[in-house]
């Protein structure tokens, strides 16, 4: 009997926990929904200020002949290099200058022809309400991101965008948290403000990211990957399916071109056509390969990206692009897993 009462004890309290461990799971996800809300207000809320000041700032940044320099100091630093970067990548050349550092000599690298973008949630921080008269001394366009419309920067300033939120996500009202989204948000606002009216291309944006994925997917061509001279697979029109299946195992992109008397592409010979062909008890020996080729493969020509001949692959399904010349003359070959051997994914 007491073991039976032990094991209904043991059985209570594991229910407890569990039934707990269920509830801190509740609690936590709670919390979490609790800052996205917040966060999301605050990004809501900017909608109607995106305002006359926000294209007075766009104007001021479309015309300045120099660069855009970043000045922030803490959480809003770190704000300040990410925005500085997306305005560097997206056509609008900026870097970022810690305001510590701008009043020990990091200053000079601000030029007549500049503007400058200073971040401050107060509005007072000390670092950058120092180098105010600096930055007018140079009489350059001031453009402040704050939360206080009145302070010290947003006043002294051509433009202030405000970037005031109701409360920060953080439950303390301490932790920079949904102003410092605010601010994100607002510097990606005018950077892709600034990339549209200055027509800024996708050809443009892989000039500034050559390195990487996003490089790769922008910049390498077909010409770079493409199998060329002997390494394309070729048969005559009047060739057998026999030389056509040596071809394919030998070039090994399983697949080869067809070609008639003046090397123009007829068609093509691949893996699928094969199969179908043993699925007909095709004879190897005297069944020619005009017959049961595929006609009017798809085709491509020299320079596009190989993101594009990607596209093309997955869209009609098939693993092997053929480019040829204006005359329909095969010049290269290129597979999938030459694309995806290049990174381009």
């Amino acid at each position: 009997m007491q073991d039976a009462e032990k094991i209904c004890e043991l059985g209570q309290a594991v229910s407890r926990t569990e039934a707990k461990s269920i509830s801190d799971i509740e609690q936590i996800c709670e919390l979490g929904r609790a800052v996205i809300e917040t966060e999301a207000k605050a990004i809501r809320d900017l909608t109607a200020r995106i305002d006359h000041h926000f294209a007075t700032a766009c104007r001021y940044l479309l015309n300045c002949e120099g660069r855009i320099i970043v000045m922030g100091m803490g959480k809003s630093g770190h704000i300040g290099k990410k925005i500085a970067a997306t305005f560097a990548s997206t056509g609008s050349p900026a870097f970022f200058v810690h305001p510590g550092e701008a009043k020990h000599g990091d200053f000079g690298m601000i030029t007549h022809k500049d503007v400058v973008l200073a971040l401050s949630n107060s509005g007072e921080t000390e670092e950058i309400v120092t180098i105010l008269p600096f930055i007018k001394r140079l009489d350059i366009p001031l453009i402040a991101i704050t939360g206080k419309p009145l302070s010290t920067l947003a006043l002294t300033a051509n433009i202030n965008l405000n970037i005031s939120v109701e409360k920060e996500a953080c439950p303390l009202g301490l932790a920079p948290t949904a102003s410092t989204t605010a601010t994100l948000v607002m510097g990606d606002a005018l950077a892709i403000s600034l990339l549209q009216k200055r027509g800024f291309t996708s050809e443009d944006f892989a000039l500034s990211h050559p390195g990487g994925t996003i490089g790769r997917r922008l910049l390498l061509k077909v010409d770079q990957i493409m199998h060329t001279g002997d390494a394309i697979p070729k048969v005559s029109y009047d060739a057998f399916l026999k030389t056509a299946l040596v071809e394919i195992t030998q070039k090994k992109l399983g697949m080869t071109t067809v070609l008639d008397a003046n090397n123009k592409l007829s068609g093509i010979f691949t893996d699928g056509d094969l199969r179908r062909a043993f699925d007909r008890n095709d004879d190897v020996h005297i069944t020619p390969i005009h017959q049961i080729m595929t006609k009017n493969p798809k085709v491509i020509s020299q320079g596009i990206l190989a993101a594009e001949a990607l596209h093309i692959m997955e869209t009609h399904k098939i693993t092997a692009l053929i480019i040829v010349d204006e005359n329909q003359h095969p010049i290269g070959v290129v597979h999938l897993h030459d694309i995806l051997r290049a990174g381009v994914i």
